[in-house]
């Protein structure tokens, strides 16, 4: 049988970096792909900072995101030789590669979202072809564009016997549902590390909170947690997406206001872990209130404060990273996006209208060819 090579890069709202994977999607021994090799960028600082500036209007926009995009391809397509490198293939072995891009602003309910990118640049310094913005069609279909990994997750983690949730703990968190024989559901629940890794950069100086060891010193508030709760989104019913449009300083600010907050910043700190795992919770409770094991990955699984919080929110449920079943939790995205590559030179659905809410199945992407 020919392999089935595609590789897939993902630098998402957590702005920790940049991952990129090469993998096979017809193995030899039945699984749904093998990682063949991966690589991972650190965002530069100043990328990191213009891309959070970005994210909230400013002066000569415009321009400023055309430097940004450019800055963005020459490090995917870094990161891509890299992973080529890493599993001794060449460009020309590889069918294509999906590229997310950083999303700035995600407002479906306008019927737009935005990812920063330049396929064309990375196309022609990788020397590969590129799939590039998944979420516009799902969007012009009416659906939210967003969480399009349930699909991939479904063909990697689904069991015949046991009802599984995935959770995606970036810069949002999202889940999907993935009940065995039963129909794939999924939708954002909320922060995952933004605020987390917003409310650390402000206090300590660094960019996020390296295994929650700093919110481990803070007690939760559980009269902040309930001005935290109050948010409508958490109530709101799927399908849903968001992203740091509505979770970031100024929201967060606000309902410190709101509190007339007067404690300790690690109390914060360790209140906003709380506001993750139970917002994580809720969504699980409300949705797959079946499900019995529960696989993290995303850079979150990496916070033990907050995989311990999450754990005991769902207990008795089994609470593991997707690292138990062989797929490192820094790499689920990346083999996502390389698996809608593929569906989409297949000419396949990538999305799932369950998930999403768009009007009915679509091939997702653009293509760029080598």
């Amino acid at each position: 049988m020919a392999r089935e090579l595609f590789a897939g890069v993902m630098s998402g709202t957590s702005l920790d970096g940049v991952d990129a994977v090469v993998a096979d999607f017809s193995p030899s021994s039945g699984t749904a792909c093998e990682t063949l090799g991966a690589a991972h960028l650190a965002l530069p600082t100043m990328l990191r900072d213009e891309l959070l500036a970005l994210q909230t209007p400013g002066s000569n926009e415009l321009a400023r995101a055309g430097a940004a995009a450019n800055m963005l391809a020459e490090l995917y397509a870094d990161a891509i030789r890299r992973a080529l490198a890493n599993a001794k293939l060449d460009p020309g072995q590889v069918s294509a590669v999906g590229v997310h891009g950083q999303t700035l602003r995600h407002r479906p309910e306008r019927g737009w979202t935005l990812q920063l990118n330049n396929a064309a640049r990375v196309a022609e310094r990788a020397n590969i072809t590129v799939i590039a913005d998944f979420r516009s069609r799902d969007v012009a279909a009416g659906g939210q564009g967003a969480p399009l990994v349930p699909a991939f997750h479904a063909a990697l983690f689904s069991h015949k016997n046991r009802h599984r949730v995935i959770v995606n703990i970036g810069g949002i968190a999202n889940i999907t549902d993935l009940p065995p024989g039963g129909a794939i559901s999924g939708f954002d629940t909320g922060p995952g590390n933004a605020l987390l890794d917003l409310w650390c950069a402000r206090n300590r100086g660094d960019p996020f909170d390296a295994g929650g060891a700093w919110a481990a010193t803070g007690q939760v508030d559980d009269a902040l947690l309930t001005t935290f709760l109050s948010e409508p989104f958490f109530a709101a019913k799927p399908p849903k997406s968001t992203h740091r449009d509505k979770f970031n300083l100024t929201w967060l600010e606000e309902r410190l206001k709101a509190a007339n907050w007067k404690g300790e910043a690690d109390d914060v700190q360790a209140t906003l872990v709380a506001l993750t795992a139970r917002t994580i919770a809720d969504a699980i409770r409300a949705q797959a209130s079946e499900a019995i094991d529960v696989l993290a990955c995303g850079g979150g699984a990496r916070n033990a404060t907050l995989m311990k919080a999450l754990a005991g929110e769902l207990a008795p449920r089994r609470v593991a990273t997707t690292a138990e079943e062989g797929v490192p939790v820094e790499h689920v995205e990346a083999l996502a996006f390389a698996w809608l590559a593929r569906e989409t030179l297949a000419g396949r659905p990538g999305n799932l209208p369950s998930v999403t809410g768009a009007a009915g199945a679509r091939v997702l992407g653009a293509i760029y060819p080598r």
